[in-house]
């Protein structure tokens, strides 16, 4: 008979019912959650010669884990940033499995109290206003990229949206008439509204009337009209700073 609080089965639970139906997280939080779960099982597969599909509450203790994040930093080469991401992952699904196993509390609790460990956070910088004009002049707007990356990068600077939400924003997401706004679902699942400049909402329209690839609902596609990926901006975004940096000399010592 299937054991409905096994380890397998309390997991399938976590992300399905938990994460997905209860708490409604972002598919980012999902991906970060899964990726964190699918490095822990090949390291206890290892560890412990059983599959995940024979794994028990129990076979996960403070042990193991506390050798897993070791291995994230030692073997993989992960920030301390990243080991915390990881460990805050983990003690989401035992504060859950807190409620369904009651009767491995003690374990539990002890996985729970696990401390986070320190690290550096690092001053984010700003550009300067001629910083910002030079990069922003970088793209070649001869171009369909480059008109894309121009209007993606004027939008970025003036709103202030995080790296998800501008990929994410979809062309019925720009209301460019009276109080021209874009709006975007933020962090925590929260819907806002964020103002554009006229100069922003006039980049948009005219970059609205560029042919739409895809299945032109993204507002600012990729060359095969699919949602840019983060690699795809940070590329973009380095090409046009190395360009920006031969008009602009403090770029080259603050980028």
């Amino acid at each position: 008979m299937k054991n409905e609080n096994g380890f397998p089965s309390l997991l399938e639970r976590f992300f399905m019912q938990r994460l997905m139906a209860q708490r409604r997280v972002s598919s980012h939080t999902i991906a970060s959650y899964r990726d964190t779960f699918r490095l822990l099982l090949r390291f206890s597969e290892k560890r412990l010669h059983k599959p995940p599909s024979a794994l028990a509450l129990t076979d996960l203790d403070p042990s193991l884990i506390g050798a897993f994040l070791d291995e994230l930093e030692k073997g993989r080469a992960n920030s301390a940033r990243s080991r915390n991401l990881r460990l805050t992952a983990i003690r989401s699904f035992y504060r859950y499995a807190a409620h369904e196993e009651p009767a491995q509390s003690g374990l539990i609790q002890r996985i729970l109290a696990m401390p986070a460990k320190r690290c550096e956070r690092k001053l984010v910088g700003f550009l300067t206003r001629p910083e910002i004009d030079a990069v922003l002049a970088a793209p070649d707007l001869s171009t369909w990229t480059g008109r894309r990356d121009r209007a993606f990068l004027l939008v970025a600077v003036q709103t202030g949206l995080r790296l998800s939400e501008m990929t994410g924003l979809r062309t019925t997401d720009a209301v460019l008439g009276a109080g021209a706004h874009v709006r975007c679902m933020g962090k925590g699942r929260k819907e806002r509204c964020t103002p554009l400049t006229r100069q922003a909402a006039d980049t948009i329209k005219l970059w609205l009337r560029e042919p739409r690839r895809g299945t032109g609902d993204i507002l600012f596609p990729s060359a095969r009209g699919a949602q840019l990926s983060a690699d795809g901006v940070q590329f973009l975004l380095a090409k046009h700073v190395a360009s920006a940096q031969q008009q602009c000399r403090s770029l080259r010592t603050n980028g």
